[in-house]
């Protein structure tokens, strides 16, 4: 992520009345990726991967009727380009359960081998409400991801804005402890993560990028995101 850690030199007998800041900023480590569904239907995939992204979620399904038509194409480009990539499901939780849109999901792209290259499937969660209480909509969410989890033993990453979360599920904190966060907050930083995540695991930081679809960022190292990718 684009925030940056101060180093700060104690000085004095008293760590609290004598710290002091020593002026050096250490740039936390990220890697840089993009999100992509059919609205992009011609992404350069190698080129992509020659100006520095390394992952790339791409849509599969979206409730229980609907295969994105360039998911395979993106998902065997993208592969052969060398990307760490996953699928991501667009929730319609009017449609039908939580469970029965992950079972959609997972036969239909989204579910996770563990080869090293492959990100578990990520939940992606916007528009409205969909007429649920809050309450409601947690249950719906720990039904996909309960059932997802069964079928692939991974937690879903979850996207969502923080102003969706705390609209639609009132900032539960029922996922913070095992599904990893894919924040959109589209600016210069992702400021503090909602829903009692300690921070976002990605970060979507603009709805545009150079090749196409939107522009992501890892919250680690380049070996933290392969350790996503095998769990």
């Amino acid at each position: 992520m684009k925030t940056t850690a101060t180093v700060y030199a104690l000085l004095g007998s008293s760590l609290l009345a004598h710290a002091q800041p020593t002026g050096h900023l250490v740039k936390r480590a990220s890697v840089k990726g993009f999100d992509i569904s059919h609205y992009q239907p011609n992404v350069d995939f190698s080129a992509a991967h020659s100006g520095g992204l390394r992952f790339v979620m791409i849509k599969a399904t979206e409730s229980t009727n609907y295969i994105d038509p360039k998911f395979s194409d993106h998902y065997i480009a993208a592969t052969k380009a060398g990307f760490i990539r996953g699928g991501y499901h667009f929730a319609q939780p009017a449609d039908s359960s939580g469970a029965t849109q992950a079972d959609y999901f997972v036969k239909h792209g989204g579910g996770w081998t563990n080869d090293g290259i492959t990100l578990p499937g990520m939940l992606d969660l916007e528009g409205d409400c969909s007429g649920l209480s809050n309450s409601a909509m947690v249950s719906w969410i720990k039904s996909f991801v309960d059932e997802y989890h069964s079928q692939t033993t991974r937690y879903p990453i979850l996207y969502f804005s923080p102003s969706w979360w705390t609209e639609c599920t009132g900032d539960s904190t029922a996922f913070s402890d095992t599904c990893p966060l894919d924040l959109a907050v589209w600016g210069d930083s992702p400021g503090k993560a909602p829903g009692g995540w300690p921070y976002q695991t990605i970060w979507q930081y603009a709805d545009t990028n150079d090749y196409g679809g939107d522009s992501d960022e890892f919250n680690g190292s380049e070996d933290s995101l392969e350790k996503l990718a095998t769990g």
